[in-house]
């Protein structure tokens, strides 16, 4: 049926027509529907496949109706102009959806529904409206069958066939930085822990060692007694060796002053068994027993009986046994001090320049701790005494040298024998080189190690030793015993000179013997006097200091009651008018 399809039957309720085909002038050809027969649902290629929503499902929605003015099927409506597309899209609108599946193209802005721009609840064309006419056989047109659903390209890019479409993630710089820094993180991490368990391998190898160390040092103190309660007796097996069984070796010094008249006597004493080494100084004035059984000095005896005489006196005196002697005199203590690089000590006075000739001249050695000094210096220090001094300052001096030279003579016996060789001095027998340097290495390296020390031999006036002041040195570092001689009936005169002759000293010192009387040497006065002293300090010495000044042919008024030197019963200043016996 040829009718063209009427708006105005339409709007009478007609029944409804479809789109047969178009005649030869281009006009489009309808159908007429039976009221009773159903309309058939069109095909909707994308209804079966559930791509899209469609709230009208097929043989549902109502037909639309045209109009001869209307070949858009928009209902009398005009068609919506498509709004401005600033990206230059091909379509208004391109959707996909999740499966990459083409949804159809509207006129109609996108809307996630389904639903039209005008808020109207169905689809915007039909299905049928938007499948491309192609020519059929003999010129005429017919519907281009509707294509398979199938992935379509993305706007703007080729169209990729029959592939499946994929998302792919493309590479990003940001990504590869990321797993830089990942990987930066857990190798950093792991650097740090590596780090921690170095760190704590080091402090328990560190502890060990200190454990290892402690011990070590401990069981050597030990070993060598000089744990704290061990080394002042010593040990042996395990026990408390007793002072008098332990082992010491002995040596006497004589230091002998060329350019003065006198002597200083030290012992020098090495306890191998307690490892403890010591200068016990010996003041002139100590009692010792001569060979006839008359009573003595110390200073006296070194002069007269010699080496060997003295050494023997010492021994019954104190009780102790001594191996050898060595005399060494102010010039071969200058050549040890250079020998061994100058020394240090803690000067307690200014010594003037004996050499200087003068008096305010700056002195040779200055009073202070830690002072180098060279040999000279060394010997105007271990024989200074200044006016009014006792010997025993002097003696202490002497013992600061001698602890001086020890600290730096070599520890090897070996080195200090080739020391002591080259001071080319003669030394009495037997001792002899080898054995004074071996001697002396022991000390040196007992004086370094801080087990080394200075004592004093205490005496009383008369040069008597007792058994309160002799015992802490005679007994606990000499391991002897006290044997002081009596003092029978000799008067003990100490003499200084001040005449400004050297030799009166000498004189006085033969005459007073031959006068029975015991010398003791009291130096050299620091200035010349014109009148002589003979002092006493008990009234019961009055007649010997009177006797004294009649065997040196003092008149009798030079005798006075004063101060006497220490370990004598009556002192002597020889001044101006003293005129020796053989002159």
């Amino acid at each position: 049926m040829n009718d063209r399809y009427d708006a105005d039957d339409a709007a009478r309720g007609a029944a409804p027509y479809e789109l047969v085909g178009y005649d030869e002038y281009g006009q489009p050809v309808y159908r007429q529907i039976p009221a009773q027969q159903a309309p058939q649902p069109s095909y909707d290629p994308y209804a079966q496949q559930g791509y899209g929503y469609d709230p009208y499902p097929a043989g549902t929605r109502e037909p639309r109706s045209y109009d001869a003015y209307d070949a858009y099927g928009t209902g009398g409506q005009q068609p919506a102009t498509p709004a401005y597309d600033p990206y230059g899209s091909p379509a208004p609108y391109d959707t996909y959806d999740t499966y990459g599946t083409s949804a159809p193209d509207t006129s109609a802005p996108y809307d996630p529904y389904g639903q039209a721009a005008g808020g109207q609840h169905h689809r915007v064309a039909e299905q049928t409206a938007h499948i491309p006419q192609q020519a059929g056989p003999g010129g005429t047109t017919a519907p281009r069958e509707p294509e398979a659903p199938g992935p379509r390209a993305a706007p703007g890019e080729p169209d990729g066939g029959d592939e499946q479409f994929a998302f792919v993630e493309e590479p990003d710089a940001d990504s590869e930085d990321v797993i830089d820094w990942l990987a930066f993180t857990e190798n950093r991490t792991e650097r740090r822990e590596e780090a921690r368990r170095r760190a704590r391998g080091r402090a328990i190898a560190l502890l060990v060692v200190l454990a290892l160390v402690a011990v070590s040092g401990a069981g050597y103190l030990w070993y060598a007694g000089k744990l704290p309660g061990l080394s002042s007796s010593g040990t042996e097996n395990g026990t408390a060796t007793p002072v008098g069984a332990q082992k010491r070796d002995v040596i006497v010094v004589h230091l002998h002053n060329t350019g003065k008249a006198g002597t200083s006597t030290a012992l020098l004493v090495d306890n191998t068994t307690t490892k403890q080494g010591t200068t016990v100084l010996l003041p002139n004035s100590l009692a010792l027993s001569g060979d006839d059984g008359s009573t003595t000095t110390l200073a006296e005896s070194v002069d007269d009986d010699g080496a060997s005489g003295t050494r023997e006196e010492l021994d019954t005196v104190l009780g102790t046994s001594i191996q050898g002697t060595w005399r060494l005199d102010t010039p071969y203590l200058q050549n040890l001090v250079d020998l061994v690089g100058n020394i240090d000590v803690d000067t307690d006075a200014d010594v003037p320049d004996p050499d200087a000739g003068k008096k305010g001249s700056a002195p040779l050695v200055h009073r202070g701790r830690a002072q180098t000094l060279s040999g000279r210096m060394a010997v105007a220090y271990a024989t200074y005494r200044a006016s009014g001094e006792s010997q025993n300052a002097q003696l202490e001096r002497f013992g600061q040298v001698m602890r001086g030279v020890l600290r730096k003579l070599s520890s090897e016996p070996a080195a200090a024998t080739t020391t002591v060789r080259t001071l080319a001095q003669i030394l009495d027998p037997p001792l002899t080189d080898k054995d004074l340097g071996t001697f002396l290495a022991g000390l040196a390296d007992l004086a370094k190690g801080g087990d080394y020390r200075t004592a004093l031999l205490p005496v009383r006036a008369d040069g008597t030793l007792s058994a309160a002041t002799g015992d802490s040195v005679v007994k606990d570092v000499l391991g002897g015993t006290a044997k002081s001689p009596d003092a029978g009936s000799a008067v003990r005169v100490s003499v200084q000179n001040a005449t400004g002759v050297k030799d009166d000293t000498e004189k006085a010192r033969v005459v007073l013997l031959n006068g029975g009387f015991t010398f003791l040497e009291g130096g050299t006065a620091s200035g010349a006097r014109t009148t002589s002293q003979v002092l006493y300090a008990d009234a019961a010495d009055k007649a010997d200091a009177a006797e004294v000044a009649k065997t040196l042919g003092l008149p009798a008024g030079s005798v006075a009651k004063g101060t006497v030197s220490s370990g004598a019963d009556v002192s002597v200043v020889l001044g101006g008018d003293y005129r020796p016996a053989s002159s």
